[in-house]
């Protein structure tokens, strides 16, 4: 089984993220600072992206009641302003615990940006009287 949700990249996006995070970094927010630097141009926040695995797993696989138990990332290339972010998680196991393990990542025209690994409770269905 597997789960993916499109996100596009855009200034008030970032914004919104750096608003919520309180991560101002400038590589993010001024496009002069990110010109001068080795990316040659703002970047997405990393979490940013990783966010919206969080969106899959708590809305969709496995959905609503599903809370994050632990997450691995790896970064593999920037994110920039214009890019369509496709967060995909899949199931690699489940345990009898109510534990599931995902494969996470991000891509953007098919390459990954973020790779990893999410363990996830996942809410057990309550038995009928």
């Amino acid at each position: 089984m597997s789960a993916e949700l499109q996100v596009p990249i855009t200034h008030e996006r970032i914004m919104a993220f750096a608003e919520a995070s309180g991560d101002f970094n400038p590589l993010h927010i001024d496009e002069d600072f990110a010109n001068a630097s080795a990316y040659r141009g703002r970047v997405a926040h990393g979490l940013l992206s990783a966010s919206f695995v969080s969106a899959v797993v708590g809305t969709i696989l496995p959905g609503p009641g599903a809370i994050y138990l632990g997450q691995t990332l790896s970064f593999h290339k920037p994110v920039r302003i214009g890019d369509v972010v496709t967060a995909r998680v899949t199931v690699q196991s489940i345990d009898p615990s109510a534990r599931v393990i995902l494969k996470t990542e991000c891509l953007v025209d098919g390459e990954a940006v973020l790779e990893g690994e999410a363990t996830i409770r996942v809410p057990r269905r309550r038995r009928r009287s």
